[in-house]
């Protein structure tokens, strides 16, 4: 039988070590989530709207809602 020594394990700092990888992997998960979010999410919105805005005539849509009957007060 061999009798070689185990070395010890490293007690010291093996939560602060654990930490700092985890913080690390978490700011670089966290950036790429909000980078999907801006340009898979917010951008197609904000074109959306600039679309729907660029053609879009209030007075013709308000004339539409008061024939339709949906205001009281507008006749």
């Amino acid at each position: 039988m061999s009798s070689s020594v185990l070395a010890k394990p490293q007690m010291r700092g093996l939560l602060a070590r654990r930490l700092r990888i985890h913080i690390v992997g978490a700011f670089f998960v966290s950036v790429g989530v909000a980078a999907l979010y801006k340009f898979g999410v917010a951008e197609p919105r904000k074109k959306a709207y600039a679309d729907f805005y660029k053609n879009y005539d209030s007075m013709k849509d308000f004339e539409e809602m008061r024939k339709a009957g949906i205001f009281q007060s507008a006749k």
